[in-house]
C-alpha cells in the first residue's frame, strides 16, 4: 500500500508528490495526459511564447512613423508554432524524470476510484493508498448548443498548424481575449462574443474599458449581450447562429474557439465510488484542502473548490500546503494574499487584491490613486497610447489593499504591489525604494503619490 497516490501531474500534483516523497513517503503519481499539466503544456507557457509574436507586431505598429518602417513584417505561424514546441516538447519527459529522481513512482493512463482507498488504471492495474491527492485541473465548460462538437478548445488552438482567416471566440474571459490578441496580430479577422454585458468581470471595469478600446484598435470585434445558439458545418466553413439582444444573426467563420469558462476535471474519476463529494467547482474541501467527506483525500489546484483563483501560483501553493498537512497532520490553510492575476493581452491587464467596489465596502478611509499613464515616459518611449493604474490605499494604515494596472510591462510591476500586500509594506516604504532609471519600476513611487 502506498502512503500517497497523486492523481494529476500538473503543477499542484508535482509539488505535492515531490514534497511527500522527499519526506520519505512511498508516493505514486498518475496522469492520463502527458506530464506537465495545463500551464506548461496547454496554457500559460505556450500561450506566452505565441504572444511574443503579437508583441513584436504591435510594437512595430506603435512605432510606425517614429523610426520604424513595418512594411513586410509578418508572422510566420508555422515557425511560431515550432518555437513554441521547442519548449513544450521537452516538458513531459523532464518532469517525469524529476519526479522519479525524487523517488516518486510514475504511472500513465486513465484512472478511476473503485473504493475509498483503491484506484484502477485503464490497464487493469490497481493501486491502494492510505492517502490521495486529486489535482486533475480543469476542462472547458460544456456548452449545450447544437453543433457543440465543432468547437475548438484552447488546447487545440495551441496546436494549430495553420492559422484560419476568420476566428470566433466564444466567451468574454481570459482565453478569448489572450488568443484573440495573438490571432489578430498574426493576421486573422477575430471576433469575441460574450453572453453578458460585461467582459473580464474579475478585473477593474475602468481598465477593462481601456482594454476594449485597445482591442478594437487592433482589429478585434467585441460583441456583448450575444449568446451562441448553434453551429453548423458546411464544407470547410462554420455557420454560427447567434442571438444579440434578442436579434438572431448568422455569420461565417473558419474556426470557433471555446473560451466560455472551465470546470473542474473530476467527472471521470469515479468519485462516487469513493464517497468523495464534488461539484463542477471541484472537490468539496475544508479550508486546509481536505475532503469534507473522506478525510484521507485532499485536493488542490483547479480540481479543488477553494477560495483560490484558477492560477498556476495558487495551484503550486495549494499543492505544497496539502502535502504539508498530509505529512504533519496539520490544518494549515493556504494564504492567497498578494497573488496577482493577469490577462496577457497586448498590453496586459493585471490585478491584485480587492476591487474598488469591495474596498469601498470594507475600508473606512480609502484613497483611490488613479493615474492615466499613457503620456508617461515609460509608455511614450514605446508609443503606447493606452495605459493606466488604479491603486487602492487604506489611508489609516498606509497599506495597499488593491492594485489594478493596464499597460506594457505592468505584468512585472504588479508583483511589487503583491509583495507589499504579502509582507505588509506601506506606501511610504515602497516610495523609499530607488529603482533603476529609467524603467517601468521607477514609476512605482509616482503611482502612489
Amino acid at each position: 500500500m502506498k502512503d500517497l497516490v497523486v492523481i494529476g501531474a500538473g503543477m499542484a500534483g508535482n509539488a505535492a508528490a515531490r514534497k511527500c516523497a522527499t519526506a520519505g513517503w512511498d508516493v505514486a503519481i498518475i496522469d492520463e495526459l502527458p506530464y506537465g499539466g495545463t500551464c506548461a503544456l496547454r496554457g500559460c507557457d505556450p500561450k506566452k511564447m505565441l504572444r511574443r509574436a503579437a508583441e513584436i507586431m504591435d510594437a512595430a505598429q506603435l512605432m510606425q512613423g517614429k523610426g520604424i518602417d513595418q512594411q513586410g513584417l509578418k508572422v510566420n505561424w508555422a515557425d511560431l508554432m515550432a518555437h513554441k514546441r521547442s519548449f513544450t516538447d521537452d516538458v513531459p519527459a523532464k518532469m517525469e524524470a524529476g519526479l522519479q529522481s525524487a523517488g516518486v513512482e510514475t504511472f500513465h493512463g486513465h484512472v478511476r476510484f473503485i473504493s475509498p482507498h483503491k484506484v484502477e488504471l485503464e490497464s487493469g492495474q490497481t493501486l491502494e493508498a492510505k492517502h490521495f491527492l486529486i489535482a486533475t485541473g480543469a476542462q472547458p465548460r460544456p456548452l449545450p448548443v447544437p453543433g457543440e462538437e465543432f468547437l475548438t478548445d484552447s488546447t487545440a488552438f495551441l496546436e494549430l498548424e495553420k492559422l484560419p482567416k476568420r476566428i470566433l471566440f466564444v466567451g468574454g474571459g481570459y482565453i478569448s481575449f489572450e488568443f484573440a490578441h495573438i490571432a489578430a496580430r498574426a493576421g486573422a479577422t477575430t471576433t469575441i462574443i460574450s453572453r453578458g454585458e460585461k467582459v473580464l468581470k474579475q478585473f477593474d471595469p475602468d481598465l477593462v474599458g481601456m482594454l476594449i478600446s485597445r482591442s478594437r484598435e487592433a482589429g478585434i470585434r467585441i460583441a456583448t449581450s450575444t449568446s451562441l445558439s448553434a453551429i453548423e458545418k458546411v464544407g470547410d466553413v462554420y455557420l454560427v447562429h447567434m442571438n444579440q439582444n434578442g436579434q438572431e444573426q448568422t455569420d461565417e467563420y473558419d474556426l470557433v474557439v471555446h473560451g466560455a469558462g472551465r470546470v473542474a476535471a473530476t467527472d471521470h474519476l469515479g468519485l462516487e465510488q469513493a464517497g468523495i463529494e464534488s461539484s463542477e467547482k471541484g472537490i468539496a474541501v475544508t479550508p486546509w484542502l481536505q475532503s469534507t467527506t473522506q478525510p484521507h483525500v485532499f485536493a488542490a489546484g483547479d480540481a479543488a473548490a477553494t477560495k483560490g483563483k484558477p492560477l498556476t501560483p495558487v495551484a503550486v501553493s495549494e499543492g505544497k500546503v496539502a502535502a504539508s498537512n498530509l505529512l504533519k497532520g496539520t490544518t494549515t490553510a493556504p494564504d492567497y494574499t498578494g497573488i496577482p492575476s493577469a490577462v496577457f493581452t497586448v498590453p496586459e491587464l493585471v490585478s491584485v487584491g480587492m476591487s474598488e467596489a469591495e474596498a469601498r465596502e470594507k475600508v473606512g478611509n480609502l484613497r483611490v490613486a488613479y493615474t492615466d499613464t499613457s503620456g508617461w515616459f515609460s509608455n511614450r518611449r514605446v508609443g503606447e497610447t493606452h495605459a493606466a493604474a488604479k491603486i487602492l490605499i487604506d489611508e489609516e494604515s498606509d497599506l495597499i489593499v488593491g492594485a489594478h494596472l493596464f499597460g506594457p510591462e505592468y505584468g512585472e510591476l504588479v508583483n511589487y504591489f503583491g509583495l507589499a500586500m504579502k509582507t505588509g509594506l506601506t506606501t511610504r516604504q515602497l516610495k523609499s525604494m530607488s529603482a533603476a532609471y529609467p524603467s517601468v519600476s521607477s514609476d512605482l513611487g509616482s503611482l502612489l503619490a
